[in-house]
């Protein structure tokens, strides 16, 4: 009853409307309201102000409002606690991933998770760092593979990989068959890149900087898959973790000498949330994947 009355009032608080909520939830707006009542009732105190021609919280609705998402978060905890099987015969997992781990790390890992655990239903979402932490912490997300970055203090990150980034380039580009460039050749290469709302590219322009080089760029994309096909297809390069390029056999890693582009891949999950067993596997298999991705020619010893 008392998941009711907080599922309830947090509807009508977020619609600010009781027709809307009621509409949200599949119940008439009577039964709605009646609820609502008795939850002001057992408080002693009016959670909203209906005398305008909106529906409004009030200061103690306002307070109300942050400890019933705290409740309903732990409730659904609870319930995935419940729910959750030990021997993994079945059972969900919620994935976040920012965006340049689909094009190489998500396919064994997911290859990987299913051959062990087909049982286990996996819904993976491609998210943009910033809301991918904003996720975990409405728990929407049960686990985020991320960029180490510094991160909200109730999130915890365990270290994943170390992501080398390289310029890629097509097999018909003249660089194709060098092991490796100096810093300095990058300024006369003309360049695609991923626009600037993404993390690799925040971090390409810091790198650039902190080395005092002005590459030409001539293309922005705001997919992965696009510079790949782009990149595949013309003498444009592009700088993206090496592992991508062994993924497809029409590009070429080239190593920058000296001064490496390298960055952290972490596992993140909310601090203190119960850990279900898909959760564990998960995590426990992904650092698998990760440490074969360091040595190719092994991953058929994850199935």
């Amino acid at each position: 009853m008392l998941a009711r009355h907080i599922q309830y009032f947090i509807a009508v608080a977020t619609h600010l409307s009781f027709t809307r909520a009621a509409a949200a939830l599949h119940v008439s707006q009577p039964a709605l309201s009646q609820q609502v009542r008795q939850l002001e009732e057992s408080l002693g105190t009016p959670l909203f102000d209906r005398s305008g021609r909106t529906t409004r919280l009030t200061d103690a609705g306002e307070v109300y409002l942050r400890y019933a998402k705290r409740a309903a978060q732990e409730l659904q905890e609870a319930k995935r606690a419940i729910d959750d099987l030990g021997d993994l015969s079945r059972g969900s997992l919620r994935v976040g991933v920012t965006p340049t781990f689909t094009s190489y790390l998500v396919g064994p890992l997911v290859e990987a998770f299913h051959g062990r655990y087909p049982n286990i239903t996996l819904v993976l979402r491609e998210i943009a760092q910033e809301a991918l932490e904003e996720m975990l912490l409405a728990d929407e997300v049960d686990v985020g593979i991320a960029f180490d970055n510094g991160h909200h203090l109730d999130l915890e990150a365990q270290a994943l990989l170390v992501e080398t980034l390289a310029l890629v380039v097509g097999k018909q580009h003249p660089l194709a068959t060098v092991g490796s460039i100096g810093l300095e050749a990058l300024n006369s290469e003309s360049l695609i890149l991923l626009s600037a709302e993404f993390a690799t590219r925040e971090q390409i322009d810091s790198y650039c900087r902190q080395h005092n080089i002005r590459p030409h760029v001539q293309v922005e994309a705001n997919t992965i898959s696009a510079l790949i096909e782009v990149v595949s297809r013309t003498t444009l390069s592009t700088l993206l973790p090496a592992t991508i390029a062994l993924a497809h056999e029409q590009l070429v890693a080239i190593a920058l000498d000296q001064q490496r582009l390298q960055r952290t891949a972490v596992l993140m999950q909310r601090k203190g949330v119960y850990q279900t067993a898909a959760a564990r596997a998960f995590v426990e298999l992904a650092m698998q994947v990760a440490k074969q991705l360091e040595q190719p020619g092994c991953s058929d010893q994850l199935m």
